[in-house]
């Protein structure tokens, strides 16, 4: 038999079911197995990361608004610097906004939140979710759009009455009262995050002029949309006065995010520990061979065989197991996913959760560095075996047997 076909022969020689010693077939079958499922449970669980983190920033962009135009100083967003934006950024869809902190109050059941003022042409050119409730129905002056979550609360309706307290006060005589407005409600919109729903509300840009004695052509900010903020937050940033200024969403999000992040790859390293323990089996399996094939292997060595050769039978072995078994993982996991998708198998609290079906979004980056990490616990698991049939001492081997 000449050499270069020696090491494919020993390797599947050593891969067949050995009656006389089953538990090492077992043992690789086991490895097999565990490598499978470990690369099958950090597929399904990186999608169903990336897909929750997307969904979670997709909501809190439209509720939050990819950017926001701030006054440094009262009365420095006006009108003026609304048209001077629009004509130095035709592309970008901008809503004016006045904001007051209230209290809803419906019988004797009270909740914090904000009231908008907007220009709801503008406005649902850059809230996805307000142009979504409203279905072209329009606006008029005293009417509001409240979220789900606070219509659940208070038991609502469209065309109810709905009492709101704001925080600014009227003084009356020798007291100082609240200011209450009863708005009716005009429709009814659902974000999928509650507590945005629970919070915001949103009314005519005039109503909120009329109700706070503010100027016609004075904001408290500007929004925009843009599927590109980041990229455009300090272009915009230039053209701003003195007197304003621009925040980004995810500025206000930062720790949240964070978060997501530290613990998407705080499970990865968890799941990750599956493949290893698996890859106990591989070491374990392998040395079991080469012990119960020391003879074998002094014979070979005599023979002419090089160390460098036994050493790539064995690295071959450990990489077959660990190859199929990440193979086969992946063909479970992406199996898995493309079942998820498909069906609804699980079905979330839409109340808790900003989706109501599972999110699932497997990037190249974590699908490569999944078989990249596996790849390389296999490796390094079978070179230490590998290494041990190597250096197997060919006299005392023969001498003893």
């Amino acid at each position: 038999m000449n050499k270069t076909s020696i090491v494919p022969y020993l390797v599947k020689r050593f891969l067949r079911f050995d009656i006389d010693q089953p538990f090492i077939f077992l043992s690789a079958l086991l490895a097999f197995t565990g490598i499978a499922i470990g690369v099958m449970v950090l597929i399904i669980a990186m999608a169903l990361m990336n897909g929750f983190d997307n969904e979670f920033k997709k909501k809190l962009t439209v509720m939050n608004y990819p950017l926001t135009v701030y006054p440094r100083f009262y009365g420095s967003v006006n009108e003026g610097l609304l048209l001077d934006l629009e004509q130095k950024f035709p592309d970008l869809a901008m809503s004016p906004y006045i904001t007051s902190s209230v209290i809803a109050r419906s019988g004797s059941v009270l909740e914090g939140g904000y009231l908008f003022g907007v220009d709801f042409k503008h406005e649902v050119k850059v809230n996805a979710v307000l142009k979504e409730a409203l279905q072209d129905r329009e606006v008029k002056k005293f009417q509001v759009v409240i979220g789900k979550s606070l219509k659940d609360e208070f038991d609502l309706y469209v065309d109810d009455k709905l009492t709101y307290i704001f925080t600014e006060m009227d003084p009356g005589g020798l007291a100082v009262t609240p200011k209450l407005k009863r708005f009716t409600i005009k429709g009814v919109f659902d974000s999928g995050l509650s507590a945005y729903d629970k919070a915001y509300a949103y009314t005519t840009m005039e109503s909120m002029q009329r109700i706070m004695h503010l100027p016609s052509n004075q904001y408290d900010g500007i929004h925009i949309y843009t599927e590109h903020p980041q990229e455009l937050i300090e272009v915009i940033r230039e053209a701003l006065p003195v007197g304003a200024t621009i925040k980004g969403w995810w500025q206000d999000n930062m720790n949240f995010f964070a978060a997501l992040e530290l613990e998407k790859r705080s499970l990865f390293i968890v799941l990750m520990l599956i493949i290893l323990i698996a890859a106990i089996n591989i070491i374990s399996s392998l040395l079991m061979t080469v012990m119960n094939r020391r003879s074998e292997i002094a014979l070979l060595i005599s023979l002419g065989t090089s160390a460098g050769e036994i050493r790539m039978v064995f690295l071959y072995l450990g990489i077959v197991i660990g190859i199929s078994g990440i193979f086969i993982g992946s063909i479970l996991g992406l199996s898995g996913l493309w079942v998820l998708s498909t069906f609804d198998i699980v079905t979330l609290p839409k109340d808790v959760y900003p989706t109501s079906k599972l999110a699932l979004d497997l990037s190249l980056v974590d699908f490569f560095s999944i078989l990249g990490g596996a790849f390389v616990i296999v490796l390094l698991s079978a070179w230490y075996p590998a290494k041990k049939a190597s250096e197997v001492d060919v006299l005392t081997v023969l001498r003893n047997e």
